[in-house]
């Protein structure tokens, strides 16, 4: 498979940092934590559970953009997590950058909602789901990657996400949760 940056998106509690560790450790690629390029005060924000705005954001995925930069003129290919809930940090994040493939994780809201209530490590409260639900855009048809739901075993997941990353094509490969594509 030729590297590619892989983004690892979709609403908190979806199971992006599992994945994203799986598809590193399956491909050799390096890979990066979105959440560990969040300021201080946008940690904090979220703790206390305010939701984020588009200000407090763009620094962030700029510097997500930049690690993306990196990792292309690196040509080592690579994997981050990314909420990327709107169309417009996609676009951010793949100005310029022609490598990038979005994997969208989607759920069933009670399984993400159970998920993020039995975590104990994410400063992201359960009270904020509704909040990324009703700000996630679908990813359309002229967006590079896919959509694979987690209601699936992981090796499932983790299966579907590869077959987004090793298309022969960018433009959205979506996945359906019984791995057979669809328009």
């Amino acid at each position: 498979m030729a590297p590619v940056v892989g983004v690892i998106m979709g609403a908190s509690g979806t199971g992006k940092s599992t994945v994203a560790g799986l598809l590193a450790h399956r491909l050799g690629w390096p890979s990066a934590e979105g959440d560990d390029f969040h300021s201080a005060a946008n940690v904090a924000k979220m703790h206390a559970g305010h939701p984020l705005t588009d200000a407090d954001r763009w620094p962030w995925l700029r510097t997500v953009a930049a690690w993306i930069g990196e990792r292309e003129a690196a040509g080592t290919g690579g994997i981050v997590t990314c909420s990327a809930l709107k169309r417009s940090y996609r676009d951010l994040l793949r100005d310029g950058h022609p490598d990038v493939r979005f994997v969208c994780l989607v759920g069933d809201r009670d399984l993400i909602r159970q998920r993020m209530e039995h975590r104990t490590d994410h400063f992201m409260p359960p009270s904020l789901l509704d909040s990324q639900l009703a700000t996630l855009e679908p990813l359309q048809p002229d967006e590079p990657g896919g959509v694979v739901d987690v209601g699936g075993p992981a090796s499932q997941t983790l299966d579907q996400a590869v077959a987004i990353l090793a298309a022969p094509t960018a433009l959205h490969p979506t996945v359906a949760p019984n791995n057979s594509p669809t328009p």
